[in-house]
């Protein structure tokens, strides 16, 4: 822990993402708690919709992660063409998923939001939920597309060490989306209050004026981003870098498709031990969403400085670095998780819903903070796996873990028991000790210390 560069370097990437995703999560808080001002199936149609969204972001960053591990190792390299051509390629795989997306939520919206109604509870309740999920999907759909456009440039950006644009975009975004909440969802200023659909509208509007920003500054500044200066002249991309990319980007893809998948699949689960489930699963995840900007932050920080080291050459200290950072994660996190746990029993109460969904929220949100220096490790862990290429082996490590330990214990535990939500949320997330032993086993084995920019090139 001696070596005090590769902190600061740490926190000069980590922290404008720290700045971004918690002004941007802390934002979403306070949408949450609007909505949940109206009332219980407001709250709950939109968090279900959310979830739904939350696999096509992923799917998203899943698209654009692979090929990010090349654009980190070009910059690395002071290689801009190669830069300049992964961000087409990018652009390209963002259109192509973005038409998926769109084409599935207009197919299957209703069937997959009923999928979280079949908890016990009410049907009116059940109905209301559903009425107010429809009515907020239909809009969020005209933001996808900005949205996925806005992660080719942040991607690209960071990876090349730019964190400062993507951050006042975002806060510029989170800005009007705060406002255009507060005006739309109440009718304020002449505005008719347009509840669940004004939220969607007030997203919908940000995520267009977080492009535009983001598109204007990285193109205007030709000589401080020289790999953006004409990128748009051709959409042309050397075929190997396809193939590589291909290679090395779609279990990434596929990976984030699963564990998003299974994340809301996780959800499904536990709302079959009732509707309430749901209302107070969406309180302690927007609680949670907001203390975990710090590993996620810090994660992503780990996987461009670690690919650069790699794109560089350093093999030789790239493993002592790697440990470092996730020495220095863990105890960032343990801070926080402190933090979040005194707070658990707070947060709640700004919902306008029952006491015993409150008190549900708050159990989950503890349980949630104890196991946070857990998801530091094993998300640290994960990126420095993935910035050296081993991309089937965090296939592996992450979806697939969820699929084969957590989706079939809780399921095992929900329909085999009758356990509350909080000791099957705690056994459920007692499971990511596996993935801290599995994650020191491969990080330790060095196998990931990988030049991917020489197209086969190992060290």
């Amino acid at each position: 822990m001696r070596n005090e560069h590769i902190y600061r370097r740490t926190l000069h990437i980590a922290l404008p993402i720290m700045i971004q995703n918690g002004v941007t999560n802390f934002v979403n808080m306070l949408d949450n708690i609007m909505v949940g001002q109206i009332g219980t199936a407001q709250m709950s149609g939109v968090a279900i919709v959310n979830q739904l969204m939350f696999v096509f972001n992923l799917c998203i960053f899943g698209g654009l992660a692979g090929i990010g591990i090349f654009t980190a190792q070009y910059f690395g390299k002071g290689n801009h063409d190669g830069v300049k051509s992964t961000f087409r390629l990018m652009f390209i795989t963002a259109l192509i998923l973005t038409g998926i997306g769109a084409a599935v939520f207009l197919l299957s919206g209703d069937p997959l939001i009923s999928l979280y109604l079949h908890g016990e509870g009410s049907a009116a309740a059940a109905a209301d939920t559903l009425i107010y999920a429809k009515r907020y999907l239909w809009i969020m759909l005209a933001g996808i597309l900005p949205f996925a456009l806005t992660q080719v440039y942040s991607s690209v950006l960071r990876s090349c060490n730019e964190t400062v644009i993507p951050m006042r975009a975002s806060l510029l975004a989170v800005t009007v989306n705060l406002i255009g909440n507060y005006v739309l969802i109440y009718g304020k200023f002449g505005f008719p209050a347009l509840g669940v659909q004004g939220a969607a509208a007030a997203t919908v509007l940000s995520r267009f004026v977080e492009l535009s920003f983001i598109a204007v500054h990285a193109h205007r500044k030709d000589d401080r981003f020289p790999y953006m200066h004409k990128v748009y002249s051709s959409l042309a991309v050397p075929a190997e870098l396809v193939r590589s990319c291909a290679v090395k980007g779609a279990p990434l893809l596929v990976n984030e498709f699963l564990w998003s998948s299974a994340m809301a699949t996780l959800t499904q689960i536990y709302s079959r031990i009732g509707l309430d489930v749901i209302a107070a699963l969406n309180i302690a995840q927007t609680m949670n969403n907001l203390f975990n900007i710090s590993f996620i932050a810090l994660g992503s920080a780990t996987g461009i400085i670690i690919g650069q080291e790699l794109g560089a050459g350093h093999f030789d200290t790239v493993k002592r670095d790697a440990n470092r950072i996730t020495l220095f994660t863990m105890g960032f996190c343990i801070v926080l998780g402190i933090l979040s746990f005194a707070l658990s029993g707070y947060f709640p109460l700004l919902y306008k819903t029952t006491d015993p969904i409150r008190q549900t929220a708050s159990g989950l949100i503890r349980i949630a903070a104890v196991c946070m220096p857990v998801y530091a490790y094993t998300n640290a862990s994960y990126f420095i796996l993935r910035s050296g290429g081993k991309t089937i082996i965090t296939f592996l490590f992450d979806s697939c873990f969820c699929w084969c330990v957590s989706i079939p214990v809780a399921w095992l535990l929900v329909s085999g028991t009758s356990f509350s939500i909080l000791l099957v949320y705690l056994i459920v997330q007692s499971t990511e000790l596996i993935k801290c032993v599995v994650g020191f086993i491969l990080v330790e084995k060095e196998y990931w210390i990988n030049d991917l920019t020489g197209l086969g090139e190992t060290a």
